[in-house]
């Protein structure tokens, strides 16, 4: 393959890598999160990892398949606006959550995540169908971590009620 070819899938894979990082960094398993009460059914933190790692390779996948489809110009740049935002949120959500402590912040974020991945979905549907069905696990995580959100947040005051 050409140099050309390899460059679309180098950033998609460095820029998923970014997001993975620096959520990654953000995120901070101590004794806070430790203390907060958390349903039954809360998937065991070491899935998280092994979950991410999928629905961030998924997406990059999906980010390249899409940027292939799409005519150059616009169609590309509004790809890569979409791409950039749901980083944005992604990361965001952590550093509310996480780092701030701030789960009922989060549980409003989550909200913006969503919308921006049914964004991608469409976007990158528009040029390659493929490209939008492999950020629907990433979909279906959020919307089981928006559910985990709200049951944290209704669980644990001041947050919510007891």
């Amino acid at each position: 393959m050409s140099r050309g070819r390899w460059r679309p899938v180098a950033i998609a894979a460095g820029a998923a890598a970014f997001v993975a990082v620096l959520g990654a960094t953000i995120t901070d398993l101590g004794p806070w999160y430790q203390a907060l009460r958390t349903p039954a059914w809360k998937p065991p933190d070491a899935a998280f990892g092994m979950i991410w790692t999928t629905v961030f390779a998924l997406t990059a996948a999906s980010g390249v398949i899409a940027w292939r489809a799409a005519p150059k110009g616009a169609a590309r740049e509004w790809l890569i606006g979409l791409f950039a935002l749901n980083g944005f949120l992604n990361v965001a959500w952590s550093l509310l959550f996480f780092r701030l402590q701030r789960p009922d912040w989060a549980l409003i974020e989550v909200g913006f995540l969503w919308a921006s991945i049914v964004a991608l979905i469409i976007a990158t549907s528009a040029h390659a169908r493929l490209a939008g069905v492999l950020l629907t696990p990433y979909l279906v995580w959020v919307s089981l971590a928006a559910a985990l959100n709200f049951d944290i947040v209704r669980m644990n005051p001041p947050f919510g009620p007891a």
